[in-house]
């Protein structure tokens, strides 16, 4: 199930009920450590985990997950011998738990693991999993193609993938505008709106490309800018964006204010995104 909004009143407390029921098991499995793996009940422990997961989504209690894991992390003997099904939902559980923390490579793992070995014929269930894997990689710096796009019926990111791809602020502030129906169901908004922090990345490395040049006028930054309509972004609030990308690792070098100037690194100016997110 893909959850994105806390349940209240009512259907809050019917699931809190719930989970508190299926702890109770789940502390009966995970306690059976003396029976014989062909008989112990931790051969039930990723199902209830998983339903588990559902309510905690649900009631928007994530910090309670991470007991979940750990309990399957540490049920090393057998944790790699549940069933497909049962693994491609823990995994896309907790690579969404990832995403939401803004751990990228974890939830890229995890993701991946669940869409690569999700059946192929459950294609609703591959799309929802490609709903928060797309982004986390867009994130890393991997675009995905647009065939993988429209064989899923996800175009809402066509557009997102070029903006970011091509460093158009723009048109990923429309695209976004434009789907956010879509985006805030499906409880990814908030993540892509931390795409521009990238689109802006791309844009000013295409500037720096261009330039040909390791000392740069913030002017050039503020007029690529204004041009893609951001006319309202002055010379000190570029400044102050630049300053920001330098400090978060997206470019390297440091910022002349005597001369209005950025200056960027001869190696490596603009790191890979994977290496530092």
């Amino acid at each position: 199930a893909v959850v994105s909004t806390q349940s209240t009143g009512m259907a809050g407390s019917k699931l809190d009920s719930c989970a508190d029921m299926l702890m109770t098991v789940f502390r009966v499995c995970a306690s059976d450590s003396r029976t014989s793996l062909e008989f112990t009940k931790r051969w039930g422990l990723m199902t209830i985990i998983n339903l588990l997961f559902k309510c905690y989504f649900k009631t928007n209690k994530l910090h309670l997950c991470k007991p979940l894991i750990l309990a399957i992390e540490s049920n090393v003997a057998i944790k790699d011998d549940y069933t497909t099904s049962e693994r491609v939902t823990f995994h896309y559980f907790v690579g969404m738990k990832y995403m939401f923390e803004n751990e990228f490579k974890g939830a890229e793992k995890c993701l991946s693991f669940a869409f690569e070995n999700c059946h192929k014929d459950c294609l609703d269930n591959k799309k929802k999993i490609l709903i928060y894997l797309i982004p986390v990689k867009i994130t890393l710096g991997f675009m995905p193609k647009v065939a993988i796009l429209k064989k899923y019926n996800l175009t809402e990111f066509v557009d997102v993938v070029e903006a970011v791809k091509t460093g158009n602020i723009k048109l990923l502030n429309d695209t976004i505008e434009r789907n956010s129906s879509f985006f805030i169901r499906a409880g990814i908004y908030l993540i892509l709106e931390k795409l521009k922090v990238i689109t802006l990345r791309n844009l000013f490395k295409k500037i720096y490309l261009i330039s040909g040049s390791f000392q740069m006028d913030i002017s050039r930054f503020k007029a690529a800018l204004n041009w893609l309509g951001l006319e309202d972004v002055d010379s000190d609030e570029t400044e102050c964006i630049l300053a920001n990308m330098i400090n978060d690792g997206y470019i390297k070098g440091y910022l002349s204010e005597q001369h209005k100037k950025i200056v960027v690194s001869k190696v490596n100016a603009f790191p890979k995104l994977k290496t530092f997110l």
